[in-house]
């Protein structure tokens, strides 16, 4: 090889995966965080996010450097547990009863979060890849549910899982003078519309 000629570039170093004690740091500040971010926003001082996790303020900015980064994590945290929620649900009931369970779910994914929506339209870079992750990790779930429960025959075939899940996110915005629980009343109609029992009725009734 040539003097001055460069090394062959090696495969790409994996992550160092965290100790033990380390991911339990991180899980307990996850866990905090959202606790905290429900009860009193993203902007919630990090001492009581770090008093609740039983950790100090040097440990969660050394996982977390800027408060971007920790509001990122959990709502990654929060769309997987989101995601994971559909096989398990669909080990427990039956098709259409699971999907309706998930799409609660997803509803609360959706609207719980003081302060989440606006910092995730705060222009910051750190959340650009946010809405292609919701998309990518979500997507897959609600179409196996959907297409589990139109085999069935329980729920129309002609509805796309990106279709129901932006629907849900425009019946999740706020409005006013409407009580918290209006969002999840709106998508029960929704979820009632998803049902195939009325088409059924009418191919019934004009035979």
């Amino acid at each position: 090889m040539p003097e001055n000629a460069a090394a062959p570039a090696g495969p790409p170093a994996a992550p160092r995966r965290l100790r033990a004690d380390a991911q339990r740091n991180v899980t307990a500040l996850l866990e905090a965080a959202k606790t905290v971010f429900d009860t009193t926003g993203v902007d919630a001082p990090a001492k009581e996010i770090t008093d609740l996790a039983g950790v100090g303020v040097g440990t969660l900015y050394r996982h977390f450097p800027q408060r971007s980064d920790l509001v990122k994590a959990v709502v990654q945290s929060n769309i997987d547990a989101c995601a994971a929620a559909g096989p398990r649900l669909r080990a427990a009931h039956e098709p259409a009863a699971a999907l309706a369970a998930w799409l609660r779910e997803y509803t609360e994914l959706l609207g719980t979060k003081r302060g989440l929506a606006s910092a995730l339209h705060s222009g910051d870079p750190a959340y650009e890849a946010l809405p292609g992750y919701f998309l990518e990790t979500l997507t897959p779930t609600l179409t196996a549910l959907l297409d589990a429960a139109a085999a069935d025959g329980e729920i129309r075939d002609d509805v796309a899982a990106k279709d129901l899940m932006f629907a849900i996110a425009q019946l999740c915005l706020p409005v006013a003078g409407e009580s918290p629980g209006h969002s999840a009343r709106m998508v029960g109609i929704l979820i009632d519309g998803l049902s195939n029992g009325p088409r059924r009725q009418g191919r019934t009734a004009g035979q």
